[in-house]
């Protein structure tokens, strides 16, 4: 019934002429630093997003452009978004902004009748790259482009107007809202704003847990929900039009919450889909999100727990995963629940020394096709439990099937002593087994502790199971010959030793892709016949050789 109303009210919508201004009424100015390099990259053909690069440029064959055969959903959705826009300013020179008109007149012309391109967040995020970028790219342009692209413009505005609230149950809702927002602005179409605001403080309460966690659970979509957010404000307060208090109420909780999935070097922890951020960004971002106080120790709706001791920073996935949606995917095939990047993860973690991590989940590749996107999501490339080689939520391209439902969590500390008990029943299906995780950081944060219990009903056999744990790729390990630990050595040559008890240790290959893809190890504890837990610890060690051994 949503979606036929929404369908009946973009064709009336449709009926209606659009009013079409030379420019835009008030000055936009995109409040992010674009990369420079991904705008090199740009000007030579390639479109870079998320680790995947594909060939993007004018008048290219339709394989390396604009439709369907050129990528990814995630990767077409991007391009037809435009915030690349930010990439090729960052280059600041007059091949940069050519680039940028010519791709966008070639867009124009071979582009935006692809049915991504009319997908509400896709239209959401092109409004606003195009209104924060016109300076760069329209205002001194012909009158001819400039006139097609304010001609779509206001065409893409009072769709978009027509289609709220968008039908999608992630952060593409916010993009969406916040497309439409700005052009109200910029067109000074007052019924369009009006819209907009009406839905506005629905939408921030349903992006957001009351602990200030995004609904999507992925470190790098609470940070660009948060720039969200940021951006919704300051185009208000700009326009003279007052926020509603849910937005300055989230805010003061969702840039804290952020704060929870840093570690020491200043970047965020790899869960559901994210990818490495620079320090620099996540420090602007807060500033503009007037974040004050330290992190959190613990999103309790959100279903993340934060450790730390010492030098000692531990980051736990102890939530079950978003919920998902009967229908696959929204408008233009883009998936609709908020879980369309979610990893089957559950119970996984991070650990980091300072500066160095040592602990990691392999990352992300959220832009590439589904085999690779995938093995990345795949439980087996998190530092958790694996049992029988099945992942604990069932991986589609929508998002997730079978998943965890009950995941319960208990925190305790004493005396700087921190305990975490933490179990998931994503292998109740088919297995009827639970998975219990244990977790013990010592005050000092020279150790931690765990154990991984595998709980089957009866007398039911235990099916085979192993206990990763993924190395960051600037962990140098070894083996002891006994395979009953593995030294790990890091950059800053401090060491610690993983041993086990009720398993045998090995040393395997291993994939980071925080950034671009990198070698790296993993540490695999390997549950002896018949053993129903296994208990190991990760302490600090002196190192023999070169470097020093303290700090």
């Amino acid at each position: 019934m949503i979606n036929i109303l929404r369908g009946a009210r973009q064709k009336l919508a449709r009926l209606r002429p659009v009013k079409v201004p030379e420019a835009p009424a008030r000055a936009f100015r995109d409040l992010w630093p674009g990369d420079a390099a991904r705008g090199a990259r740009l000007l030579r053909g390639e479109f870079e997003i998320a680790g995947t690069a594909r060939s993007l440029r004018p008048g290219a064959a339709a394989a390396e452009g604009w439709d369907a055969p050129s990528g990814s959903i995630a990767w077409r959705a991007a391009a037809h978004g435009f915030a690349w826009m930010r990439d090729l300013r960052a280059l600041g020179t007059d091949a940069a902004r050519l680039h940028a008109r010519a791709l966008s007149a070639d867009w124009l012309n071979r582009g935006a009748d692809e049915p991504i391109a009319d997908a509400p967040e896709v239209t959401g995020a092109r409004i606003s790259a195009w209104l924060g970028h016109w300076d760069f790219f329209a205002a001194t342009s012909e009158d001819v482009f400039r006139k097609a692209i304010m001609t779509r413009l206001a065409q893409d505005a009072r769709d978009l107007s027509a289609a709220l609230p968008a039908e999608a149950e992630h952060r593409g809702a916010l993009v969406a809202l916040k497309g439409a927002l700005a052009a109200a602005i910029a067109l000074e179409e007052d019924a369009y704003l009006q819209r907009a605001v009406r839905f506005l403080p629905a939408e921030i309460e349903r992006q957001f847990h009351p602990d200030g966690g995004h609904v999507e659970r992925s470190p790098s979509m609470q940070l660009l929900a948060l720039q969200d957010l940021i951006e919704i404000r300051n185009l208000m307060h700009g326009a003279g039009v007052e926020p509603p208090p849910h937005l300055a109420a989230v805010l003061d909780r969702a840039a804290p919450a952020l704060r929870l999935f840093r570690h020491g070097d200043g970047g965020l922890a790899l869960f559901n889909g994210t990818r490495d951020e620079t320090s620099a960004l996540l420090d602007l971002v807060l500033t503009q999100g007037q974040a004050r106080g330290r992190a959190p120790a613990e999103l309790p709706e959100t279903g993340f727990e934060r450790l730390q001791a010492g030098r000692t920073l531990v980051i736990v996935d102890t939530g079950a995963p978003p919920a998902g949606r009967a229908v696959a995917a929204a408008e233009g095939g883009l998936p609709a629940g908020a879980d369309r990047f979610a990893h089957a993860g559950t119970l996984a973690f991070e650990m980091s020394v300072g500066r160095d991590r040592l602990i990691v989940n392999c990352g992300a590749a959220p832009a590439a096709e589904e085999a690779w996107r995938d093995a990345l999501r795949a439980t087996a490339a998190h530092s958790t439990l694996v049992l029988s080689d099945t992942n604990s939520s069932e991986l589609r391209p929508e998002g997730l099937g079978r998943r965890p439902e009950q995941v319960e969590t208990a925190r305790h500390e004493a005396a700087g002593a921190q305990w975490l008990e933490a179990s998931h029943d994503g292998w109740r299906r088919g297995f009827g087994a639970l998975h219990r995780r244990r977790l013990y950081l010592a005050e000092s944060g020279d150790d931690l502790r765990g154990e991984d219990m595998v709980e089957v009903p009866g007398d039911a056999p235990v099916p085979g199971f192993a206990v990763r744990f993924h190395l960051h790729p600037g962990v140098t390990a070894s083996l002891l010959q006994d395979e009953s630990a593995a030294l790990l050595r890091l950059p800053s040559g401090v060491g610690w030793k993983l041993r086990a008890k009720g398993a045998r240790v090995a040393l395997e290959d291993s994939v980071y892709l925080g950034g671009e893809p990198r070698r790296s190890n993993q540490v695999v504890l390997i549950a002896e016949d018949d053993e129903a837990s296994i208990q190991w610890a990760i302490t600090r060690v002196s190192m023999p050789g070169p470097g020093p051994t303290g700090e």
